[in-house]
């Protein structure tokens, strides 16, 4: 069975619109739904009955707070939106004008195609072109993939150009346990080192969280502390995977989000500074390098022509 799409949506008229979102492809797998957008090649929803597992937003809005997004050629923040890379410099536009910063990539307001579709899984697939400030190629595909155990999103870049390339990648969904706020929500996270930033968000130093707000190495309630952090050093299991563990108050609703060891970062956010969040969810972001990394060049992922990389994490409600 095809997944399900929708595009448009009906306006006062008694025309048709186009959804904010675009196309809206859903998968599905017993009680388990997920939608997936197509501006961005994001995620909008997923349920599992009448529960939310996702703070998603609605098909008649825009994903508010990077709701969802992918977060590709680079996650997070990137220092005056410069960098050197091959001998030469590149400047990319400022999309977070307020502190100097470019963020979060090039692709959460592209068009995606979906190339593969089945009932619990689609292929989003979009082709990167060369630009000013990343004059680079990369043929890019996320597979959602659900079961009846939760839903795993595996990326996978490929370098379509004819020179080297630096890559990273990151998702942000926010995870909810249906809390009016976070402050009740039992975390455990894995994180074993924070990275200290300074005002524009650009990290500064790394210190151990022990003995520190930031230590949710064991499960306590998230109480009043303010996250937008980013944390490695990450506890794995036998499998390779480092998991957060989201657990409502009354112990019974339960978020987990695990990452693959190609993503050897993560960052926590509270939303305190986004209007639309206020401590409604958690964003739990997998990364495969720190902030500023294209500057730092902490982690970057150098493609060689024809050179792939895949990565991959996933949701346990």
């Amino acid at each position: 069975m095809a997944a399900r799409a929708e595009a448009v949506a009906p306006d006062r008229a008694g025309g048709a619109t186009a959804l904010p979102s675009g196309e809206q492809i859903e998968i599905r797998a017993g009680d388990h739904r997920v939608v997936v957008v197509e501006v961005g090649g994001g995620l909008r929803s997923y349920t599992v009955g009448d529960r939310e597992v996702l703070d998603g937003y609605g098909k008649e809005e825009m994903a508010a707070a990077g709701r969802g997004q992918v977060l590709i050629p680079w996650p997070s923040r990137l220092q005056d939106g410069a960098y050197e890379f091959g001998g030469r410099r590149h400047q990319l536009p400022l999309t977070e004008p307020e502190a100097g910063n470019a963020i979060h990539g090039l692709l959460r307001w592209d068009a995606w195609s979906a190339v593969a579709r089945e009932e619990g899984r689609v292929v989003m697939g979009h082709t990167l072109r060369p630009q000013p400030g990343y004059p680079f190629s990369l043929a890019l595909g996320i597979e959602y993939s659900l079961s009846d155990a939760g839903l795993r999103v595996t990326t996978t870049a490929t370098n379509v150009g004819r020179e080297a390339c630096p890559y990273g990648s990151g998702m942000l969904p926010y995870l909810t346990v249906g809390t009016e706020k976070v402050d009740s929500v039992v975390l455990r996270a894995p994180g074993r080192t924070i990275l200290q930033v300074d005002e524009r968000g650009i990290p500064v130093s790394a210190e151990r969280v022990e003995s520190t707000e930031y230590d949710f190495l064991s499960a306590r309630p998230i109480g009043t502390t303010k996250i937008d952090n980013t944390f490695t050093d990450l506890e794995r299991g036998d499998d390779g995977l480092a998991r957060v563990e989201l657990r409502h108050p009354d112990g019974v609703t339960k978020a987990s989000l695990w990452l693959d060891e190609s993503y050897p970062y993560l960052t926590l956010f509270t939303g305190d500074t986004q209007p639309s969040v206020d401590r409604r969810s958690l964003a739990v972001e997998p990364i495969t390098c720190p902030p500023n990394a294209f500057r730092s060049g902490e982690s970057i992922v150098v493609l060689e022509p024809g050179e792939s990389t895949t990565s991959a994490w996933g949701i346990d409600p």
